[in-house]
């Protein structure tokens, strides 16, 4: 949704989804799908009407499913009309069976949901089909066409829509008109996929064709009037990071590319296009960072699919290669922040409900992003240093020529670094992969003996095995070891250390652990992931209502009222700005910090109290106050104080870090 640090404040929430693992009904499926969809949709009716021709090639039962809201005008198999079908939950179901090549033939009519404001959590959990003349948005986990068991499928699609209006699917458009009596595009998508998602509005289209490697490419804005302005700079980046990843990769694998506008706080990548909000495209630092991510993606997910069954890898793989990448392209400084912020998020999930990177499929909320993007990104971090730049360039190359439009799962990517390297890695994937946690790793002991030092490394039981940086310090010139680390506890002999007085534990973060908690200052999520954490607020009845529906934008979970203070649950307090000072002494919690000082409506912290359970405080100075932070706090998680003026942050920050450091003894 592992972004820029100022994308990852505002857009923390925003799903950058592939295709959902669930859009397609679990039954056997016939070798291949194709179909052949006419589409008209009226934004202002809100009325859709579809006629499908579907030719299936196969062998076996196979279950259609289409949403039960539609109107089903025509259903045939072979000519044989089907009827209605059968209700389940919310879908119409038609059960056939197939050996060789059949027609299914279906037409039918309906009024789809009303475009309606959703926050970003929303866009999370599924979109139903919505249309008006700001924007129509038709998910293919919608059920608005019909779905065919899980095989991706190819597709024609003609759609028709009234003057004023354009619209688009994934694919090559074929032929474009527009007239008074309204707009028709055709498109075709020739390459399986996994999905079809229609977007349609008031856009302006702006368009140039780029030569990639031979190839020529053709990228699109379709943007709504009022950031048309934006689209030559869209269209500068975009060729860029199609050339970037064209070289390092392979060819990009289609012969289009749009960036969409959408009304709603989207962040969906798609092949051939990305779909994202249309406030989130005048951001500036957009083009630097999430476009870059979305590109990508139409390598990994969306021209090589992820097999959800064995995890889900592309979100990390992505997020290492592009997010992550281009801090690394700012500076050793940039890489390492974002690395601290990858452990310092994970190290906020409470223990119970972590779970094992291959368990990710989808994000769903914050924890699962943390695991499924930011740990999985880390872990690809430390594969490339253990067998090398080179060789995991080669590994990623191979992994693409061999699963182009084709399912792939963590075990490919296995093979295909094996294959580069020349190594086993069975033990570091099944590690990394099979594990929930990670290794919380400290020094024991750093003794000098005659020239050499003596240290004593320890982890906790159930050893992994990781490369862990050392730093040497001392009168001479900073000195790094990595040591390989296996056991429990393990002893590394260093030569000629003569002149150093202390060692340092990973400093710059290269190894994914646990970090010790003088590593680990208070953050903002750890309150906010937290299921236990309570609500405590203050204030007359106009800010206690106001404070309510924070917590629940705030929090992963509902929270319950807090006892008192005396509970030992995470706590958050919401107070007015003139009460804080008075209500945190009474009760001996952590006076405000002075980096709080910058006058503001409201200051927000989070702290520990003395027996280290988690406090974040929100003090604001009135109810409206409050209210004002509903969509912009939620942003912030890995914040450790921020100073609000309404809605909008003018100062915040993270405490330091300190590395763990030992003495040498003799």
């Amino acid at each position: 949704m592992a972004i820029s640090t100022n994308v990852a404040l505002l857009l923390l929430a925003l799903a950058f989804a592939l295709p959902s693992p669930a859009a397609h009904a679990q039954r056997a499926t016939p070798v291949d799908v194709a179909h052949e969809l006419v589409v008209e949709l009226d934004p202002r009716t809100r009325m859709l009407r579809v006629t499908d021709s579907i030719r299936l090639r196969g062998e076996g039962p196979v279950e259609v499913g289409l949403s039960a809201h539609y109107r089903i005008e025509l259903a045939s198999f072979d000519d044989v009309p089907l009827g209605s079908g059968r209700i389940r939950g919310d879908l119409r179901i038609y059960d056939l069976s197939t050996r060789g090549t059949h027609r299914l033939e279906l037409r039918y009519a309906g009024e789809v949901a009303p475009l309606v404001q959703t926050d970003h959590r929303g866009t999370l959990h599924g979109l139903q089909a919505m249309a008006g003349e700001e924007g129509s948005y038709l998910p293919a986990s919608s059920g608005w066409y019909p779905m065919i068991g899980d095989a991706p499928m190819r597709y024609r699609l003609t759609m028709q829509l009234p003057a004023g209006q354009r619209g688009l699917v994934a694919g090559r458009q074929v032929e474009e008109s527009e007239s008074a009596q309204g707009y028709r595009a055709r498109y075709e998508f020739a390459e399986p996929t996994e999905g079809i998602d229609l977007m349609a509005g008031p856009y302006v289209v702006q368009s140039r064709d780029v030569n990639v490697a031979g190839k020529r490419v053709r990228l699109r804005t379709w943007f709504h009037p009022a950031i048309s302005d934006l689209s030559g700079d869209y269209l500068d980046a975009t060729a860029r990071y199609v050339q970037r990843y064209s070289a390092q990769l392979g060819r990009y694998p289609f012969d289009e590319f749009g960036v969409v506008s959408s009304p709603l706080p989207t962040g969906f990548g798609m092949p051939t296009l990305t779909y994202l909000g249309v406030d989130v495209l005048r951001l500036p630092f957009i083009r630097a960072t999430s476009l870059g991510h979305e590109v990508l993606h139409n390598w990994w997910g969306n021209g090589v699919y992820v097999d959800y069954a064995c995890g889900n890898w592309a979100e990390g793989l992505t997020t290492f290669m592009a997010d992550y990448a281009y801090k690394e392209a700012e500076g050793p400084d940039a890489a390492r922040a974002m690395r601290l912020d990858w452990l310092r998020d994970f190290a906020a999930i409470p223990g119970d409900q972590d779970t094992p990177l291959r368990n990710f499929t989808t994000r769903t909320h914050g924890m699962s992003q943390i695991v499924g993007y930011n740990k999985a990104a880390f872990v690809f971090f430390m594969l490339r240093a253990e067998i090398g730049d080179d060789a995991f360039d080669r590994g990623l190359r191979l992994f693409w020529e061999a699963n182009r439009f084709r399912r792939a799962g963590w075990d490919d990517l296995r093979s295909a670094f094996e294959q580069a390297s020349g190594q086993e890695l069975s033990g570091f994937f099944r590690q990394w992969l099979e594990r929930s946690g990670a290794p919380r790793v400290r020094i024991e002991t750093a003794r000098r003996v005659g020239s050499d030092l003596h240290v004593t490394l320890a982890q906790d039981a159930q050893a992994y095995t990781l490369q862990v940086p050392v730093d040497l310090l001392g009168d001479a010139p900073g000195r790094r070891e990595v040591l390989r680390m296996s056991g429990t506890r393990q002893t590394f002999i260093v030569r000629d250390a003569q002149r150093v007085d202390a060692v340092s534990l990973d400093p710059d973060l290269q190894a994914f652990r646990l970090l010790d908690r003088a590593e680990l200052p208070p953050i903002l999520r750890n309150v906010m992931l937290d299921a236990a954490t309570r609500l405590l607020v203050v204030g007359d009845a106009s800010f206690r209502e106001a404070a309510s529906e924070l917590a629940q934008a705030v929090l992963d979970h509902a929270p319950a009222a807090a006892d008192g203070f005396a509970e030992r649950a995470p706590l958050l307090i919401v107070a007015p700005l003139d009460d804080i000072d008075a209500l945190l002494s009474a009760h001996a919690l952590p006076a405000p910090p002075n980096e709080l000082r910058a006058t503001g409506t409201a200051k927000v912290w989070a702290a520990k109290r003395t027996d280290g359970v988690a406090v974040l405080v929100i003090a604001a100075r009135d109810a409206q106050a409050v209210s004002a932070l509903r969509r912009s706090l939620p942003h912030y998680g890995k914040q450790s104080w921020l100073v609000f003026e309404q809605a909008r942050a003018i100062a915040r920050g993270t405490w330091p870090v300190q590395a763990q450091r030992v003495r040498v003894t003799q």
